[in-house]
């Protein structure tokens, strides 16, 4: 056997295992494929139509992450996908171009009501966009999706510290693994609050072994 053909069935088996951790509820609508993008992010997502969501992975990059690391990021997605945290191939950069478009026309013929429509049109897509990308947001929606992967993880046969350490792991590596410092920032703020969750995890289910030391 090559390595190619060898390399191929592994592949093809670990995106067989990967669709295996999906939810029930998500396997009709949720497919796991090889990015083929170049250059592409270790792990994304893509909405392809109404009902159907496509994660994408980066096989090559992948494979050198533990398994129980790969098993967390890959909830960790599931979990934007739960959340309904998933770019769209929405309306707003269309509808950005053809206002943008629409004014420079309006400019050169002067029609001053057809003017205010174009950056009417600009601005509410702009303002869009900005919320769709606005940092701030997408990081707060990145730390509410490392929560429910550790929740997914649990379902799926994991202790509630080994979830943790798993995914702090997983954090860890690409920490060290990630040269541009503001993606590199993010995944510290994200392990950072995981921290803090994981504190407070452990705190609830000390008070509940022994109920005084709530009080």
């Amino acid at each position: 056997m090559s390595y190619a053909t060898y390399s191929s069935r592994a592949d093809m088996g670990e995106l067989r295992r990967l669709r295996s951790l999906l939810p029930p509820e998500l396997q009709s609508w949720v497919t796991v494929e090889p990015a083929m993008d170049v250059g592409p992010p270790l792990i994304t997502s893509e909405e392809l139509g109404k009902d159907q969501v496509e994660v994408q992975i980066d096989l090559p990059k992948w494979e050198q992450l533990a398994i129980d690391q790969r098993n967390l990021l890959f909830w960790h997605e599931v979990a934007r996908v739960q959340n309904d945290t998933i770019p769209r191939d929405g309306w707003e950069m269309a509808a950005l171009a053809i206002g943008l478009g629409g004014a420079v026309g309006e400019l050169w013929v002067q029609d001053g009501l057809l003017l205010l429509l174009a950056m009417g049109l600009c601005g509410i897509s702009g303002w869009r966009l900005y919320k769709r990308n606005n940092a701030e947001k997408t990081l707060k929606e990145s730390m509410d999706a490392d929560e429910k992967a550790i929740a997914l993880a649990t379902r799926f046969g994991y202790s509630l510290p080994n979830a943790y350490k798993s995914l702090g792991s997983a954090l860890k590596t690409l920490i060290e693994q990630t040269p541009k410092k503001k993606q590199r920032d993010r995944y510290v703020k994200r392990l950072e609050a995981l921290k803090r969750s994981a504190n407070r995890a452990k705190d609830r289910i000390r008070s509940e072994r022994d109920p005084s030391r709530a009080y």
